[in-house]
């Protein structure tokens, strides 16, 4: 088992330190109706990863993921080659695209319109962020065929699935929780958590993406070679 968490956890982190869906979900807190659409944008971030881990690590361990002992099937190695490429490639477009000094970063659209989001479009939107998002749902697949090509037992490998969830659920599950929880100082809290990452976004892409992309990169060779 800790051959399946320790291989899906970069994953897992490279999803939760993401700061769009924190961003969103702070941004919906402040609204009037942010209790609501808060927990349903929470809800449809974490079932949607559910699924869709569930999904892959299903279709990992059907077709054989694990390989031998020694190193996982190839094809897992070649999948997990052409994502680390693709992540290289993303955050180089992150720091081709980042804002110049005395620009600030462009606001999307739908955070400009979230003060009139029901719980039914959070949820949507967080469905659409966590495995829509063509970043998100990689970092999804390869953690999930790192689970599914482990040589963990099937208890082993629900539980590190499981454990990948609740990682990459923790930008959306930690505000929620200060929010409820917190008080007074929560919004405090949140406003400085919002800030910060929003001026920092594309520093943390690009610095996420790279390291992820040399991780899966480096361990598809090593397994091809080996």
């Amino acid at each position: 088992m800790g051959d399946a968490i320790g291989q899906m956890l970069p994953s897992a982190v490279g999803i939760t330190i993401s700061p769009v869906p924190l961003i969103a979900v702070i941004l919906m807190l402040a609204t009037p109706k942010g209790r609501t659409t808060g927990m349903a944008f929470t809800i449809g971030w974490t079932l949607s990863l559910a699924v869709a881990v569930t999904i892959v690590l299903l279709l990992g361990s059907h077709g054989s993921a694990a390989g031998t002992s020694e190193a996982p099937a190839s094809w897992v190695s070649w999948l997990k080659l052409a994502f680390g490429g693709l992540f290289v490639a993303m955050a180089a477009e992150q720091f081709m695209g980042r804002p110049r000094e005395g620009q600030s970063a462009r606001t999307p659209g739908w955070m400009q319109a979230i003060d009139r989001f029901t719980p039914g479009r959070a949820f949507g939107l967080a469905v659409a962020l966590a495995v829509v998002n063509p970043k998100n749902l990689a970092l999804v697949i390869t953690g999930a065929l790192s689970i599914a090509s482990s040589s963990a037992g099937s208890g082993g490998k629900i539980t590190a699935a499981a454990l990948m969830v609740l990682v990459a659920s923790l930008c959306t599950t930690l505000p929620l929780t200060i929010y409820l929880v917190g008080g007074e100082r929560s919004a405090q809290i949140l406003e400085g958590w919002k800030s910060w990452m929003a001026a920092h976004n594309t520093s943390i892409m690009t610095t996420v993406l790279a390291i992820l992309g040399a991780k899966y990169i480096g361990d598809a060779i090593s397994a091809l070679t080996s």
